[in-house]
């Protein structure tokens, strides 16, 4: 098995897309040839960063993409692994102001002191990297009880909404990067054209792509202080 075949394999034994052959061989190409170990990382952090519907960047035959649906199709079940990255991330248990001091919070985090690991226990705990502080319990709870909507897009670049039918810790607004790249399992079921999320079929591979974030950041809290403006007119 030549090295470039070795790097796909071990890329799939760990959910990651497959890359294309073309890309894959740029990691090769370098004199003296890096250690197997060290070429997997280097695409691992490559793809986690990537626009996954870069032409080029996967290799089509290896990867499966959103199938055709509409709000007419009662119910689909992914019949393959569906690798996507997340476009948008929306709390719907708040309301539009709750949501705008969420995404404060969360640009205050990333201008200070940027992302800080609080290990809570997991009864308690929506996020393993925001801090409560001194946060009400009723807000505690309101996080473990909350349902969010993601925007999914997948290689080919077709978009879907995705939905929590139950809680996955690690969705949430400040814990989810726009751009992270997830696995949706096979048999993950597409319900009138939302998918439907449950934890033991969605994997979360991380990563994020700086620039969609900042974006996302500043285009949302703008729109969300928007709409609170006008319900307030």
């Amino acid at each position: 098995m030549d090295l470039t075949a070795q790097i796909c394999a071990a890329l799939q034994s760990q959910s990651f897309p497959t890359p294309s052959t073309a890309w894959t061989a740029t990691l090769t190409s370098r004199v003296p040839t890096p250690p197997l170990p060290s070429l997997v990382a280097t695409a691992k952090a490559r793809l986690l960063a990537s626009d996954l519907t870069t032409p080029g960047l996967l290799d089509p035959g290896a990867t499966a993409s959103f199938p055709s649906t509409s709000g007419e199709t009662l119910e689909a079940r992914l019949d393959r692994d569906v690798h996507c990255q997340v476009l948008d991330v929306e709390n719907l248990s708040l309301s539009r102001w709750e949501q705008v001091e969420e995404l404060e919070a969360v640009a205050r985090g990333e201008q200070t002191t940027g992302r800080r690991v609080v290990r809570l226990a997991a009864e308690e705990a929506e996020y393993d990297n925001v801090d409560d502080g001194d946060a009400p319990r009723p807000r505690r709870q309101q996080k473990r009880n909350a349902t969010h909507r993601l925007v999914l897009q997948d290689f080919k670049g077709n978009k879907v909404y995705a939905v929590e039918l139950r809680r996955i810790e690690k969705i949430g607004v400040g814990s989810t990067n726009i751009g992270e790249k997830v696995v949706l399992k096979g048999g993950t079921v597409i319900a009138r054209g939302t998918v439907l999320l449950e934890p033991e079929r969605y994997v979360v591979l991380g990563g994020k792509v700086e620039a969609w974030q900042k974006a996302w950041v500043e285009g949302r809290m703008a729109r969300l202080q928007e709409a609170v403006g006008a319900g307030e007119a």
